[in-house]
């Protein structure tokens, strides 16, 4: 091959601690399932969200890791980071991200019960199917966290949905 790599991002998180955004990603060549890490170093909660994630999506390391991973994601993960530096609970970094969804940012998921968390989930489902048929809106953002524990280390991090695929 020319040196290109073929890769699929698949879902893409942030872990708190320590900072990073975290790469679920299929290695196509050889057909593996892989997680890139990348530390986030000098971004405190003054930082700017935005600009933070223009960096990483272009810094030469990660660039085409983040190929298809949209800024607009990058910097919700960097949000989330930050609300976490504010001291902030982590559905509060969420409620300020996504006042505009239409899923109550108000509610504490943690406190619904099997029933309404499985309606809110398929809230969720249909959400992202709907906009799944609109995926070249490059405004579009994967709203649905999961939890995702490849392994210990990585219990404390936040999943943004990057692919219906099952890792």
């Amino acid at each position: 091959g020319g040196g290109r790599m073929s890769l699929t991002a698949q879902k893409c998180g942030v872990c708190f601690q320590p900072p990073s955004i975290i790469l679920i990603y299929r290695d196509n060549s050889q057909d593996k399932t892989r997680q890139r890490i990348m530390p986030v170093r000098n971004f405190s909660r003054f930082s700017d969200c935005s600009r933070a994630a223009e960096q990483l999506k272009n810094n030469p390391r990660h660039k085409a890791y983040l190929e298809r991973v949209s800024q607009r994601q990058l910097q919700k993960l960097y949000s989330l980071l930050r609300g976490h530096l504010e001291g902030q609970s982590l559905a509060e970094s969420l409620e300020k991200f996504q006042q505009e969804e239409t899923i109550d940012p108000e509610e504490d998921m943690n406190k619904l019960d099997d029933k309404e968390l499985a309606k809110r989930k398929s809230i969720m489902d249909e959400l992202f199917e709907k906009n799944r048929k609109r995926k070249d809106d490059p405004d579009f953002v994967y709203n649905v966290e999961v939890e995702f524990p490849v392994d210990e280390q990585l219990e404390s991090c936040t999943w943004d949905i990057e692919s219906d695929e099952e890792v």
